[in-house]
């Protein structure tokens, strides 16, 4: 009876372990819900200026704010002109603290 008990715990528990392991991990760097939020409105307010340029490359910019307020660009634009452009934009935005760009220029013109 007890090697029977024990057995059926011992596959409870590793059954249970990954989605445990799982669940801590998930956004960790967001210890609060009001971080995360302030993250997205980072993102879409320097999203909405980029789109407000009507410029159709700084649209496929890809805009990411960790916890902190770094902003991180990717994507990639026609001019090196447009990539100095959107980073001018993140570091103008409020509450960005630091921007790292990896937008790559794909024909200079």
């Amino acid at each position: 009876m007890q090697t029977r008990l024990a057995c059926s715990c011992f596959v409870i528990v590793s059954l249970l372990a990954p989605v445990a392991a799982h669940a801590a991990d998930a956004d960790s760097d967001r210890k609060h819900p009001a971080a995360y939020m302030e993250d997205s409105l980072i993102t879409a307010k320097i999203k909405t200026k980029l789109a407000a340029e009507k410029v159709s490359s700084l649209g496929h910019i890809k805009v990411d704010t960790d916890n902190k307020g770094a902003v991180t660009l990717s994507g990639s634009v026609d001019s090196q002109a447009l990539a100095d452009k959107a980073v001018a934009i993140a570091r103008g935005t409020e509450g960005v603290t630091a921007v790292t760009s990896t937008i790559k220029v794909m024909k200079e013109k």
